[in-house]
């Protein structure tokens, strides 16, 4: 008996172990950048902890948490400066800070390499839990805060760092972080490098589907983006003429699923579109010509389509998938740090960003079955009925108002984005201001100066480590 309940046991942890379509699709497109493929393995590096306040900003909160952070003090001589890699929504790791082009600046200049998690993300944890009354004390706002606590105190108590020139770095949202802390704690840093910052909070961000379908087309060819389109348009079409059974049965989707049920159809072709996106905004060389490849191998734009499709789910295990509004909801309603930071990332779309990419554009070929009605309806049945489409929107305006849009008016951070980066539309394009990376995708640029990089590239790098050397003087 013992042994067939440890059979059991050892199953349903499996189980548990895989992640849903969700949960899969989203750390993909909310991961940590990649890590720098030089790592130096001798370098020893410390995982540490800092005391934080809950709220900044209310004098009568006297809670307070702890926040982890790592530091690599390989390279460091006594006086050097400080680089700080800004964590995001992921957890961090210790490879970030023990390779790369950052790695390379702080050898050249003597530096430390610290590494800050935020709040609310991997192993720093404000409170017990992710419930409603919980989670409203993760904003931008404390984050900064909490940074802005962890540079006066290290430079105060750590040897040597007391007169101390700070560099920040950042990678998508924590790339926005690494420039509206600028923004705010100006005398804090002295300058800052931000890869594929978005900085203007959109609620309907219809743009960030069409630069998918561009890059689609662009790498894979103007007849892939077809087939997505039409294959598409097909499954919306077989739903729309009560066929939606034949989808059903053809995407192998689990009983809950509901073919008459808007909500349901809308998480279908939400989840089908972020797929996409997630080859494009993750893509290496080869990695969208591959894809494309796979799709005009089938028989039919339906069949190619409907087969990679399969082929992606079956990633996450199980003999149908569920891929209903109950099921995406039933994971985001779990208030547990599980591992899983869908609903932590929800909320600050909620309550700050929008950030919904939706298809509300024809000009993207995933179909008109993910409106931003999906997105905000999902606000509320998360996180109360006050999170209204009236109240998403206030926020928004409220962020931008704040941190000044695509007018941020900072001085000393280097902007950089991949083309076929879907996020560089909410980001600083202005080839005045920004440096645009032809055929790169989102945050590619922290690998050290190599010979594979592209001309943009390598002159990319060099102008950043210039940079450097002009700010930490």
């Amino acid at each position: 008996m013992k042994f067939w309940l440890g059979i059991a046991l050892v199953l349903l942890a499996f189980a548990q172990s895989r992640a849903t379509i969700f949960q899969r699709t989203f750390k993909r497109l909310h991961e940590e950048p990649p890590l720098p493929s030089n790592q130096n393995r001798a370098d020893i590096v410390e995982t540490l902890w800092i005391e934080q306040k809950l709220d900044h900003f209310d004098e009568a909160e006297t809670r307070t948490w702890q926040m982890r952070y790592m530091l690599n003090d390989a390279v460091y001589q006594s006086g050097g400066p400080l680089f700080i890699y800004l964590g995001g929504e992921w957890e961090i790791s210790s490879g970030r800070i023990t390779g790369g082009h950052m790695y390379d600046m702080a050898k050249e200049h003597n530096g430390l390499l610290a590494y800050t998690e935020h709040r609310y993300y991997g192993q720093s944890k404000p409170l017990p839990d992710l419930s409603n009354e919980n989670i409203k004390y993760l904003t931008v706002n404390q984050s900064l805060a909490d940074l802005a606590h962890f540079i006066t105190s290290i430079k105060a108590t750590h040897e040597g760092l007391s007169e101390s020139k700070v560099i920040i770095v950042g990678g998508s949202y924590s790339a926005t972080m690494v420039t509206w802390f600028k923004k705010t704690y100006p005398d804090l840093v002295a300058g800052g490098w931000a890869s594929s910052a978005p900085l203007f909070a959109k609620v309907n961000f219809v743009e960030y589907k069409e630069i998918t379908g561009q890059s689609i087309e662009l790498m894979g060819g103007s007849a892939c983006y077809k087939r997505i389109e039409n294959g598409i348009a097909e499954m919306e079409d077989m739903f729309a003429t009560k066929r939606g059974g034949e989808v059903k049965a053809l995407l192998k989707l689990c009983e809950p699923f509901d073919v008459s049920s808007d909500l349901d159809i809308w998480t279908l072709f939400s989840e089908i579109s972020d797929i996409f996106a997630g080859v494009v905004q993750t893509h290496n060389a080869g990695q969208i010509e591959g894809v494309c490849q796979q799709i005009m191998a089938g028989s039919s734009d339906l069949i190619g389509v409907a087969s990679y499709l399969l082929d992606e789910f079956a990633e996450s295990g199980g003999k149908c998938y569920d891929l209903s509004y109950d099921g995406i909801t039933g994971v985001l309603l779990d208030t547990n740090y599980n591992g899983n930071i869908m609903r932590q990332w929800i909320f600050q779309t909620c309550n700050e960003y929008g950030w919904y990419q939706t298809s509300g554009s024809a000009d993207q070929p995933f179909g008109t079955k993910f409106p931003v009605t999906y997105y905000t309806t999902m606000c509320a049945d998360l996180y109360g009925s006050k999170y209204s489409n009236e109240f998403i929107t206030n926020q928004v305006s409220t962020t931008n108002a704040y941190y000044g849009g695509l007018s941020p008016g900072v001085e000393n951070v280097y902007l950089t984005h991949g083309q076929l980066d879907p996020w560089r539309a909410m980001g600083i394009q202005d080839a005045d201001q920004a440096t645009i990376l032809p055929e790169y995708a989102h945050c590619k640029d922290f690998n050290s100066i190599s010979s594979s990089d592209s001309a943009e590239m390598k002159a990319s790098k060099e102008r950043i480590a210039e940079l450097v050397r002009e700010w930490v003087k």
